[in-house]
């Protein structure tokens, strides 16, 4: 009767140290994204107005498309800079279970959230890339259900 009980509280002390373990490993998350638009952060302020009419070229990040939200270039710049993102799960494989991407080797995809604002959760929308460096880019505002790809200038370009 005794080794048994041994045994069992052996088996617990064991699990209960290895879940320890794994949760002094993981990286605490992020309670909010670093602010990109602040003065003094580390990048360039990214600016929203439109374009001077009269202006002969355009701002690089003005040829990214409109349909993103403004939250998206944020999340872009995370993309770009590899993190530290605000939610655990960015960065993560995305499987394309919904083929509604172009077929391509697992672990080839990676989704990244693009907050919603006065969303109480990851809300619906994400970026997936395709590549590393990404190369392939697109958007979702509808949790996977359609995709609109596009470009980004390159990293530095337009930060």
């Amino acid at each position: 009767m005794r080794k048994p009980l041994l045994l069992l509280v052996a088996i617990v002390l064991l699990v209960g140290g290895l879940f320890a373990i794994k949760e002094a490993q993981r990286a605490p998350a992020p309670q909010f994204a670093p602010s990109l638009t602040q003065p003094g952060a580390d990048a360039a302020p990214i600016d929203n107005a439109p374009a001077n009419p009269g202006a002969t070229a355009q701002r690089a990040h003005d040829a990214l498309p409109a349909f993103l939200p403004a939250e998206a270039r944020q999340t872009i710049l995370l993309i770009q800079r590899g993190g530290p993102y605000p939610h655990r799960q960015d960065g993560g494989v995305f499987s394309n279970r919904e083929q509604r991407l172009p077929d391509r080797p697992r672990g080839y995809y990676r989704e990244y959230t693009v907050d919603t604002p006065g969303a109480g959760n990851r809300g619906a929308r994400r970026i997936v890339t395709g590549g590393t460096p990404p190369t392939g880019w697109f958007y979702t505002d509808d949790h996977y259900e359609t995709f609109r790809s596009f470009e980004v200038p390159p990293a530095g370009s337009w930060q």
